[in-house]
């Protein structure tokens, strides 16, 4: 399969975000990123392409390194990731591209040893340990000059190369900066160069920022600068301004990782001005259950047990203000709140993109909520390439969202529209962790709740889209969805036709009849039913909760006033 692009692909804004343009297109990424070198060897890759064809996915994320493609520097080789992209292209899969170039989790191991042999020229930041005892860290200070100018010439040496040899085909659509950037084993950097920089006045232009955007900032960076915001005229040292602490240590880092991405990003750019983004290991304080990860796992709830500096909730204004040239900043999300981190990450209107997150059934279900109610121009499990079609949850998931993917795009287009849902397995003593769901749609209460069976209720994942007055399309498995007139004088709400729909034509979303349900599809009449796959009959002997078939269906719900009753 070929490519050919008319134009490069790029954010488009709309009413309800931007969306990503492909060919001249919208496109919703149906994403998984590889594991961390796989893209580096294009023998394993071809083991690998029909795999991913066949578990649907229609991007890839993958890295090139830094030393891959400069290991002497001043001498680029691109010919390991243009048989990737070659790859990629026959396969009809698209690229996004993660360049590791200074850091990769906090770290710099994918620099040249050229880089790393050299510290006197490429200065390493120093972690504070106990008895006032430094410790050179496995990562480039960001204070010093030659790190952030070599990175930024290899980047454009890649971005004016993926230009040369892509840009007719669009095989390459967006490239990550860095990768999980930030600090550490520490708050900040303490080497020489930092603490003269951490002791010198703030720059004006973040004290500007923070004073005149106020009412702007994330509610979780206005949490960290109450020091800050008591004061007439800040002014003075970081400590001086913003109190002393690891949180005023983060602000320090944030800014500065910021402007060193920024200066990468901005050569690349230059080169080949396609969209760049980069992500984030999330400061991560048990909010979403109840294990106990390890900090090496998880995270952390301070900066330094996650990477201090790195764009996270409570910096990420810094980031979108200090680093222009990316596009957006995204949340890699494995042990965080799903949807909480999503909302998070619409700040500011940026689009949401999901670069890393879990690749099982759990998370499957989550995508549902990203691509339904925060637009997302697309999700990415981690480690696809070791998994097996038959076997991957995202399989069933990513064939039912690739049929309807312009429908949803269109629904995007249409803030308010749609809402993406999940309601995870029960708990082993039987309670439901996941509440019904109710939202309004113009005279309209919907509630959306398990699917009724007689056993024990499933999972449930999808999503609902409100087509025009009191019509709507569900999609999805394991749900149910019901209506309430929210008129004073309303008698009776009740459903008015339901249909089982099939995509005929997955280009223009266009859509046809393939039943009608009624009777015992709807519990005779009260719920339009989006039954799972293999429903619990629970021993009864009659087999009403019929399996799903295509998981697309419309209904439209009807109103008697109490006049006509």
């Amino acid at each position: 399969m070929s490519f050919t692009s008319t134009a490069l692909p790029h954010l488009r804004s709309t009413e309800g975000g931007k969306e990503l343009v492909v060919n001249g297109r919208p496109f919703l990424m149906l994403g998984g990123e590889l594991q961390n070198s796989s893209l580096t060897s294009a023998e394993y890759m071809d083991t690998a392409w029909q795999k991913l064809v066949d578990t649907h996915f229609n991007t890839v994320l993958g890295c090139v390194t830094w030393e891959m493609i400069e290991p002497v520097e001043g001498r680029f080789s691109f010919e390991g990731l243009d048989k990737a992209i070659l790859g990629a292209r026959k396969h009809g899969i698209r690229l996004v591209l993660l360049w590791f170039g200074s850091f990769k989790n906090g770290i710099s191991t994918y620099v040249p040893t050229w880089v790393k042999t050299n510290p006197k020229r490429f200065r390493r930041a120093k972690l504070r340990k106990a008895g006032g005892v430094l410790e050179t860290g496995d990562v480039l200070s960001i204070f010093h000059d030659e790190a952030p100018k070599s990175d930024a010439r290899a980047f454009a040496q890649l971005m004016r190369h993926l230009k040369e040899f892509d840009e007719k085909h669009s095989t390459v659509i967006m490239v990550q900066v860095e990768n999980e950037t930030g600090l550490l084993g520490d708050s900040r950097d303490a080497n020489a160069e930092a603490e003269k920089r951490f002791s010198q006045t703030v720059p004006q232009d973040l004290i500007s920022f923070f004073a005149d955007d106020w009412q702007n900032l994330h509610v979780d960076l206005q949490r960290n600068l109450s020091h800050f915001k008591t004061q007439s005229r800040p002014k003075g040292s970081w400590v001086e301004v913003f109190g002393k602490g690891p949180r005023t240590d983060e602000l320090f880092m944030a800014y500065h990782y910021a402007l060193y991405l920024n200066r990468v990003a901005d050569a690349g750019k230059a080169e080949y001005p396609i969209p760049l983004y980069t992500n984030v290991w999330q400061n991560y304080v048990g909010e979403d259950d109840d294990n106990d990860f390890p900090v090496i796992a998880g995270g952390g709830g301070l900066p330094g047990d996650y990477p201090s500096g790195g764009g996270t909730t409570n910096v990420l204004d810094i980031w979108q203000k200090f680093a222009p040239s990316l596009d957006f900043v995204s949340p890699d999300v494995y042990l965080n709140d799903y949807s909480s981190s999503c909302a998070k990450y619409r700040h500011r209107n940026q689009p949401l993109f999901i670069p890393e997150q879990r690749r099982d059934e759990y998370g499957a279900r989550r995508i549902w909520a990203a691509y339904g109610s925060y637009q997302a121009i697309g999700v990415s499990p981690f480690g696809i390439d070791t998994q097996e079609p038959a076997t991957n949850p995202f399989t069933r998931h990513y064939a039912l969202l690739d049929s309807v993917s312009q429908i949803i795009l269109a629904a995007h287009r249409n803030p308010g529209s749609s809402i993406g849902f999940y309601f995870d397995d029960l708990n082993p003593n039987g309670t439901d962790p996941s509440k019904p769901i109710t939202k309004h749609f113009n005279n309209y209460e919907l509630t959306i709740s398990r699917c009724f069976v007689f056993g024990k209720p499933g999972p449930a994942s999808g999503m609902l889209i409100h087509i025009s007055d009191a019509k709507f399309l569900l999609i999805g498995w394991g749900f149910q969805v019901s209506a309430k007139s929210l008129s004073p004088t309303s008698a009776f709400t009740g459903i008015l036709r339901f249909e089982e729909k099939l995509v005929v034509n997955q280009e223009t979303g266009e859509l046809r009849t393939l039943r009608v349900l009624n009777g015992d599809e709807t519990r005779s009449g009260i719920y339009a039913m989006m039954p799972n796959e293999e429903p619990d009959y629970g021993g009864f002997p009659i087999c009403v909760t019929i399996p799903a078939r295509t998981m697309i269906a419309e209904v439209e719900f009807y109103s008697l006033d109490e006049g006509d009753v």
